[in-house]
């Protein structure tokens, strides 16, 4: 739950701290925490006529048991910038995602130098209706719900990123019932006592361009809303009640986005999804058929070694023009970091049971002779953006199911680093299942949605 109140009023008293954290300034130690003063600071900068915004809060924090991890979202009026074609809008500001405390009760500080928190805080540009007064307050759970998701997950979001929440983010009829991610066009990173904190807007977007977002890039669809005043404009603000897409508004727009796919291909290289394979080599080992080997008692898990280069495998498509390689194993990182994007303390793709994991020496690859794809609809309806925006441009593409550990990468024949080969194209190590058929460059076939053959088959379900 949460309750509506000026910024400058005080919330709930906080609780003994767990550890000690670095010193507070001593004027703002009660209601100011470090890294809270240190985002209020830049809120400051931007909107110095506005010290006591609005604000969505928690009523019991997440602190202390309660739903919702943003302590507050500040909502502040922005007149915008009529020559640049920037209308009025509200801005939202989340708290909450990166350390405000420092003392352990939600994020573990881990020093200056890396990210605060999970890194980031979410902000939000919603286009003013005329005569309204004040800012609604649905902007402020969707916030929320994102940042449940990044808690209850531990996955961080990147500029670029997209969010398929097949519903209006208003709860109204409108169109906008996607999201994508980029960095705030006036709010600057800050520098906290606990790290850095950078700010990610997020854009409403209708389903045409959130699936070309998906065939090309993140980066390219919003370059072309900012070109679409209507659509978002310079400072990339959502209109609800807008009803055409941009590919409506400027049919031109979707032949720049099928030039972008054929010259670029897709620098997504792969998704969470409801996914699963079975090994039809062999007769099935229970009725479950997890097609994990059983090692005493216990399943096999993906091993921290695998986890590792099954989130390479992903992080690396997040970046245009990414070399086709599968990385190598890293058995270590720098404090946790990948350079490769925005730093997080968990990154995609850690195997979410620890407990079970078989060292990586124990777990031998195994090649198959056929196999099952299982697919829900909405990822089978990938599977084109896998064949035509990665495999036809030598890359792959990653499955990852978000109920286990299974995982099933297609690579191309020039990707390095893979263990499936051309005399093997199916091969497993452990739930990780890669396959690699050069079939799969046929031009009829980039178009298809549904792959068959003698020894692969897909289904959805």
């Amino acid at each position: 739950m949460a309750e509506l109140r000026p910024s400058g009023a005080p919330g709930p008293a906080a609780p003994p701290a767990p550890a000690p954290g670095p010193a507070a300034p001593p004027a703002f130690a009660s209601l100011f925490p470090p890294g809270l003063h240190a985002i209020y600071g830049e809120c400051r900068r931007l909107y110095p006529e506005q010290p006591n915004p609005l604000q969505v809060t928690a009523i019991v924090k997440y602190w202390l048991g309660g739903p919702d991890p943003l302590d507050y979202v500040s909502m502040y009026r922005n007149l915008g910038s009529p020559g640049a074609n920037v209308p009025e809008h509200w801005h939202y500001v989340s708290f909450g995602l990166s350390d405000l405390y420092g003392d352990n009760r939600v994020h573990e500080f881990t020093g200056t130098d890396g990210p605060s928190g999970f890194g980031f805080e979410l902000t939000f540009r919603l286009k003013r209706e005329t005569g309204e007064s004040a800012p609604p307050t649905w902007p402020a759970e969707l916030m929320q719900g994102l940042a449940r998701y990044v808690f209850q997950s531990e996955n961080t979001f990147c500029s670029g990123d997209h969010v398929s929440w097949h519903s209006p983010l208003d709860n109204s009829e409108s169109r906008i019932q996607h999201m994508l991610l980029t960095e705030d066009p006036q709010m600057q990173p800050v520098q906290t006592p606990f790290g850095l904190v950078i700010f990610l807007q997020i854009v409403g977007v209708c389903t045409e361009e959130l699936h070309a977002a998906q065939q090309w890039n993140g980066q390219g669809i919003l370059e072309l809303l900012r070109t679409v005043p209507v659509a978002g404009g310079p400072w990339l603000i959502t209109d609800m009640r807008r009803g055409e897409t941009i590919f409506e508004i400027d049919p031109h727009l979707q032949e720049r986005v099928d030039k972008g796919i054929e010259t670029d291909g897709s620098n997504l290289s792969g998704v969470s999804a409801k996914c699963a394979w079975d090994d039809l080599s062999r007769p099935p080992e229970d009725d479950d058929d997890s097609r994990s080997i059983c090692i005493g008692m216990q399943p096999r898990r993906l091993s921290g070694k695998d986890t590792e280069q099954i989130r390479e495998t992903l992080r690396r498509g997040l970046e245009i023009n990414s070399k086709p390689v599968l990385p190598p194993i890293n058995t270590q990182r720098q404090n946790g970091l990948n350079h490769d994007r925005a730093p997080s303390r968990k990154d995609s793709l850690e195997s979410e049971s620890s407990a079970a994991i078989i060292p990586h020496e124990l777990i031998r690859t195994r090649q198959l002779e056929s196999v099952h794809l299982k697919f829900n609809q909405e990822s089978g309806a990938l599977i084109p953006l896998c064949l035509r925006g990665r495999l036809l441009h030598g890359r792959h593409f990653t499955y990852k199911s978000i109920t286990g550990d299974t995982a099933i990468t297609f690579v191309s024949t020039g990707v390095e680093g893979a263990f499936a080969t051309e005399e093997h194209p199916y091969a497993a190590h452990g739930p990780w299942l890669q396959v690699r058929r050069p079939f799969f460059f046929s031009p009829l076939l980039s178009n298809s949605k549904a792959l068959f053959s003698s020894s692969l088959s897909a289904a959805s379900y």
